[in-house]
């Protein structure tokens, strides 16, 4: 995997500031563009995208700015509520994790009404967060409190799963609305039962720190992440160990985040070093990277939700890669 191999990013957009986070909406928004949502030090912006490839009228990508909200400190995570909609009356709302260790719940029309609603509980860093995808009513959040809190809307937690180690990924189902994927640092990934709150499956990475984990959306058996400097997949039907196991990145490996597109592809990306991180995007059926980009001081990792393309922010833009499929 030489350095020359790497190739430029198929889009970018030029940004304000620095990107620290960067999440396309997985969910149907009600227009043939796609909700972007990005965020850094004390704002977030959010637009809308559509590419060339949707619509053959669109040069490159017709990135529209929809509005740009202040945030009371750095955003760290970011989540997308599948009741953001741009058709009829546009209303969005997604929610954010901020180094204060507070979660914010954001509702807007876009033009006059926008809430804020702050969530405390946690008592240290949280590291990701999700919307349950069905009629999001409900969020669940990780942190380095070592603990799993899901909350309602109202800002009111619901229940806690106490881990044994940091929290670093959850994930929620489309199909599987009871069911909660918390993946912890130390290398243990565990599912959840909601209704009974007892863990009911457990995956091991067999080495650790682990980074980052997701679970695929367009196939419910596979689970994928990142641990050290490998990537690694498991078919939960078969074992709780990796299936597959393969070195990534030269230095450790930061996010893993699977295609939405399709359910052999899936993405990651190594640490930021001092000038660029590196993303590569793998398919199963292949020994190497079938991709291989890099970015300046590169930060957050999302995939479109039905085009090959995923995103990623950096230094003052968002670099969008698009995957010969």
């Amino acid at each position: 995997m030489q350095e020359d191999s790497s190739r430029c990013a198929s889009y970018t957009v030029a940004c304000d500031d620095y990107v620290h986070v960067v999440e396309f909406s997985p969910f149907d928004c009600g227009t043939a563009s796609s909700l972007l949502a990005y965020g850094g030090n004390q704002y977030v912006v959010v637009a809308t995208c559509l590419f060339q490839e949707e619509d053959i009228e669109v040069e490159g990508v017709e990135f529209t700015l929809l509005r740009a909200f202040h945030h009371e400190s750095r955003v760290d995570a970011l989540a997308w509520s599948p009741e953001s909609r741009l058709d009829r009356l546009p209303n969005i709302r997604f929610c954010t994790a901020s180094a204060d260790s507070k979660l914010r719940l954001l509702t807007s029309d876009l033009q006059n009404k926008n809430e804020v609603k702050v969530m405390e509980g946690h008592t240290s860093y949280i590291n990701h967060l999700v919307f349950e995808p069905t009629e999001g009513k409900q969020i669940a959040s990780v942190s380095d409190d070592h603990t799993c809190r899901v909350w309602d809307l109202e800002g009111t937690e619901s229940m806690m799963f106490r881990l044994r180690s940091p929290g670093i990924s959850v994930c929620w189902h489309p199909e599987e609305v009871f069911k909660l994927m918390v993946a912890e640092k130390k290398g243990t990934i565990r599912f959840y039962d909601l209704v009974t709150q007892q863990a009911i499956l457990s995956l091991d990475c067999g080495q650790s720190p682990l980074m980052s984990a997701d679970w695929c959306l367009t196939n419910t058996i596979k689970v994928g992440a990142v641990a050290g400097s490998d990537w690694l997949i498991w078919d939960i039907t078969r074992s709780s160990y990796p299936q597959e196991k393969r070195p990534a990145h030269a230095e450790k490996a930061q996010l893993f985040k699977w295609s939405r597109a399709n359910e052999n592809l899936f993405s990651t990306t190594g640490c930021p070093g001092k000038i660029s991180s590196q993303l590569l995007v793998h398919h199963l059926g292949h020994p190497q990277p079938v991709m291989i980009g890099s970015a300046t001081v590169g930060a957050g990792l999302s995939w479109h939700r039905t085009l090959p393309l995923c995103v990623i922010g950096g230094d003052r833009k968002l670099s969008f890669w698009m995957t010969e499929m």
